[in-house]
């Protein structure tokens, strides 16, 4: 009986041999960017000028903000119990969920559904709010717990309008911020995460990439980290808060 064979798309490789979607690793050496190589072995085929562009815009949006983001605590704290440099990085990618890094990827699924109903995109805004209100669901995307105006989002959508890339998704974003605004009586600024869904989906993203993206793009900042708690700070320091108050039942015997 032979042995069970599966298939994959992405890597060619043999003896003196690696070729990534069909292109020798040297020659992609030699003549792609990070951003431009990401884009091949995601989308499967080379960018243009315009995708590549938007590509290295979107990787530098999320490199890093910070000591508060719970990646960045994660992997500080894993250094300080200890650990080596792979396990920090790898503790702190293990954080990246549906509330930390996962609003590309919800945001992208909602918006890339609506975007594909009739109708204007005020109107699809309008009807998503009452929608998201409905089922009891946050857009995800919206609000900062820091900025009022995410300068991110302001130029991502700028370098997207360079680059051929404000569709209807980016539209339909910007449409669900008013509406939002309008119906919840405050602002909810479109965030970096949003900007990057819109932006994505309109680049023609599957939906199901939107962690990954958040991932490819963070993972410098975390190693950042991890390498400065290693050679900056003491072991086993206070990095969360400790002031905690006890409430389980008092003191009792077996």
């Amino acid at each position: 009986m032979a042995d069970y064979e599966w298939k994959s798309a992405i890597t060619d490789i043999g003896p003196g041999k690696i070729r990534v979607r069909g292109y020798h690793i040297t020659d992609i050496m030699d003549k792609l960017s990070f951003a431009e190589t990401v884009f091949l072995i995601l989308k499967g085929e080379l960018p243009t000028k315009a995708e590549a562009e938007m590509m290295r815009a979107i990787l530098v949006a999320s490199i890093d903000h910070g000591c508060s983001p719970p990646s960045v605590l994660g992997t500080r704290n894993v250094v300080s119990g200890g650990n080596p440099l792979n396990a920090a990085v790898a503790g702190g990618v293990l954080v990246i969920g549906d509330s930390h890094g996962g609003a590309i990827e919800n945001s992208a699924k909602i918006m890339q559904e609506w975007a594909k109903k009739d109708g204007d995109v005020e109107t699809l805004a309008s009807e998503m709010v009452d929608w998201l209100k409905e089922k009891k669901i946050r857009m995800p995307g919206f609000g900062h717990r820091l900025h009022n105006v995410d300068p991110r989002t302001l130029k991502l959508f700028e370098i997207a309008g360079k680059c051929g890339f404000s569709g209807r998704h980016i539209e339909l974003c910007k449409a669900v911020e008013k509406a939002l605004e309008n119906k919840l009586g405050r602002k909810l600024p479109i965030n970096v995460d949003g900007a990057i869904a819109a932006v994505i989906s309109d680049m023609n993203f599957d939906w199901r990439l939107g962690k990954g993206f958040f991932i490819i793009s963070r993972v410098p900042g975390l190693i950042s980290h991890a390498y400065e708690e290693m050679t900056r700070e003491k072991p086993m320091r206070q990095l969360g808060n400790r002031n905690f108050t006890y409430d389980g039942p008092g003191e009792r015997e077996i």
